[in-house]
């Protein structure tokens, strides 16, 4: 799998660019603020169906214009693939694979695989259970359409659930039949989730601790603890027992949405006990075992985006990375950065074929 051609019109601050890439690296240098990282951004919208670092779609349009257009030539099992994705004021998202539009954006998913390593990622580890909830459904979702179904069924039935625990309260009633109902479709969706997330997990947890080994030179141990409510008790019994609590709460407070992930170090959670360079560490473990998950359980190198990274990361950390990419652990990567003599000697320590682009 890589990316031929890419053209962009009207995304973010980025008027229109038109790109052809190497097979190997790429790399976007230039000031800040001049785009680097809304390009990279354009190529995840391409894959996901929405922007990394800002999920209100209409916010990727640039000022004063009323759409956006993202145009794309992928090579995949030696076959173009033509992708688009469009977004005009007013309307929905369009996304089309080879001039044919999807019906749910949903079933795009997984044709195209890729991981971006950013500072944004930095949210996994400071902010709530729901990122790295969302961490964990975007990579089993790329490999297992299903999932990602059973995920957008399970989160509709708990929407409306939430919305008829309102009512309840709000015009002080109360049926059982009909919550009743909704546990019923409910307790099969998320037992199924929890399963697959927690099979998930054992296989990561090993690929992750790889990683973190090599990046850290074995400095420390690491770990990541699956935390939900249905290793105790089966969904049917949380919803049913659970029923005063919700109830009072006008909220569903049991069930696969409240599951977590904790990071570890040495025993202890690296948001509180972990140093900058653990965390950066951490992080970068993380996404490089999402990146060798996805290629074993797919077949397929998945596109690799590095995203200003290398203005914080030591030598240590970075030479790890060349020789990765010398050893041909990755495909196609890009690479966003501020200094261009920087790029350039990280890139040819690699031996590999590249080009830079001067933003």
């Amino acid at each position: 799998m890589f990316l031929k051609q890419l053209t962009l019109l009207n995304y973010k601050n980025i008027s229109q660019q038109n790109f052809d890439f190497d097979t190997k690296i790429n790399c976007f240098v230039g000031k800040n603020g001049i785009g680097k990282t809304n390009i990279l951004d354009s190529i995840y919208h391409l894959a996901y169906g929405k922007s990394y670092f800002n999920p209100l779609a209409v916010q990727n349009i640039k000022h004063d214009e009323d759409f956006f257009l993202l145009d794309a030539v992928f090579l995949k099992n030696d076959k173009e693939e033509k992708v688009s994705c469009s977004l005009k004021r007013g309307q929905k998202k369009v996304i089309k694979r080879n001039n044919k539009a999807y019906e749910k954006i949903a079933e795009h998913i997984g044709l195209i695989p890729l991981v971006i390593i950013s500072p944004a990622d930095n949210d996994l580890i400071a902010e709530g259970s729901d990122v790295r909830r969302k961490f964990i459904d975007g990579v089993i979702s790329v490999l297992d359409q299903s999932y990602l179904n059973q995920l957008l069924q399970y989160q509709k039935l708990i929407a409306q659930r939430n919305a008829l625990l309102k009512y309840f309260a709000l015009n002080q009633t109360f049926d059982q039949d009909t919550l009743t109902v909704y546990n019923e479709q409910l307790a099969p969706l998320g037992n199924t989730i929890f399963e697959k997330r927690k099979q998930f997990l054992e296989n990561f947890i090993t690929i992750f601790t790889k990683y973190y080994d090599l990046i850290s030179d074995k400095a420390e141990s690491v770990g990541l603890v699956y935390q939900s409510q249905l290793k105790e008790e089966s969904l049917e019994n949380l919803l049913q027992n659970g029923i005063a609590k919700d109830r009072a709460a006008q909220y569903t407070n049991f069930g696969i949405h409240k599951d977590d992930l904790s990071f570890e170090i040495d025993g202890y959670p690296i948001k509180k006990f972990g140093s900058q360079g653990q965390q950066k560490s951490f992080l970068i473990a993380l996404k490089l075992a999402q990146f060798e998950f996805i290629k074993e359980k797919s077949g397929e190198l998945p596109l690799l985006l590095f995203d200003d990274i290398f203005d914080k990361l030591d030598e240590f950390r970075v030479t790890k990375i060349i020789n990765m990419v010398n050893n041909d652990t990755f495909g196609q990567i890009f690479i966003s950065d501020t200094h261009p003599d920087r790029t350039e000697k990280i890139v040819q320590q690699t031996h590999q074929t590249y080009k830079i682009f001067n933003l």
